[in-house]
C-alpha cells in the first residue's frame, strides 16, 4: 500500500500523496471512473486522485463532484473544498470541511526551467538570481538547486491557481511570491501576495522530496 506521505493539518484539513504502483483494478474495487478518460496513466492517475479523498475523508461523497467550466472539480455546496494534483506515478489530494484549500506535485525538469518567462515576474527571478549568483541562461537547467527552486515556484503557482478557482489567472502577475531563495530547504514556507482582485496574502507549505515538490495552500473561506 504506497501511501507516500500523509500530513493531517488539524481534524478538519488532511493531505495525502500515493504513489501509483497499483492497477485500475485495484483503484475500481472502491472507487468509481466517473468520466471516459481513454489514456491509460492518466486514467490511473484520476482513479488515484479520487481514493485518496476517501482516503483522507471516508464519507467524502465521489458521486457528487462536478466539474467547472474552469475544469476545477467540485462539490456542490462545497461540504468539502478539496484539490487535487497528479505528476508522472503521483497523485496528491487535499480536502478541508473548513477550509479553502490547492495543492501540487511536480517533477523537477529542464522543461519548467525552459518556461520559466511564463509564470515567473521579472521581480521574482531577480530574486532567484540575486541568491544563486548570476549564471548563463544555458547553465541554469543543469544546476539542481536553481531548477529546485524554479520548480517549485511553479508548483506554488499551480497551488494558488486551483485554491482560487475561478479560472483566468495570470501566473505572472497576479501571483506575486517570495522565492525561497538560499533558505530553501527541505520543508519550509513560502509567502505572497494574489492580486487578481484585492490582494490577499497567502502563506504555502512545501517539502521538497527527493522526485517531487509538494506545496499547498490553506485559507479560511
Amino acid at each position: 500500500m504506497p501511501l507516500f506521505y500523509q500530513h493531517n493539518i488539524n481534524e478538519q484539513t488532511k493531505l495525502a500523496v500515493w504513489q501509483i504502483r497499483e492497477t485500475e483494478d485495484f483503484f475500481l474495487r472502491h472507487v468509481p471512473l466517473q468520466r471516459e478518460i481513454t489514456h491509460p496513466h492518466k486514467r490511473l492517475q484520476h482513479l488515484a486522485g479520487r481514493y485518496l479523498l476517501r482516503l483522507l475523508f471516508p464519507q467524502f461523497p465521489l458521486e457528487m463532484i462536478r466539474i467547472a467550466k474552469t475544469m476545477k472539480p467540485f462539490l456542490p455546496g462545497d461540504p468539502y473544498h478539496f484539490s487535487i494534483s497528479h505528476c508522472g506515478d503521483f497523485a496528491a489530494a487535499i480536502v478541508s470541511t473548513t477550509e479553502r484549500t490547492g495543492i501540487d506535485i511536480e517533477m523537477p525538469s529542464p522543461k519548467v526551467a525552459r518556461v520559466r518567462h511564463k509564470f515567473l515576474h521579472a521581480v521574482e527571478w531577480d530574486e532567484v538570481l540575486q541568491t544563486a549568483g548570476i549564471l548563463p541562461v544555458a547553465d541554469i537547467a543543469g544546476n539542481e538547486n536553481m531548477l529546485r527552486q524554479i520548480t517549485l515556484l511553479w508548483s506554488a503557482k499551480e497551488a494558488v491557481f486551483k485554491w482560487y478557482g475561478s479560472g483566468e489567472v495570470d501566473f505572472s502577475s497576479h501571483i506575486r511570491l517570495h522565492p525561497p531563495g538560499a533558505g530553501m530547504t527541505t520543508k519550509g514556507m513560502i509567502t505572497g501576495l494574489f492580486v487578481k482582485s484585492h490582494p490577499v496574502e497567502l502563506q504555502l507549505h512545501y517539502i521538497n522530496f527527493p522526485d517531487i515538490c509538494l506545496v499547498w495552500v490553506v485559507t479560511p473561506r
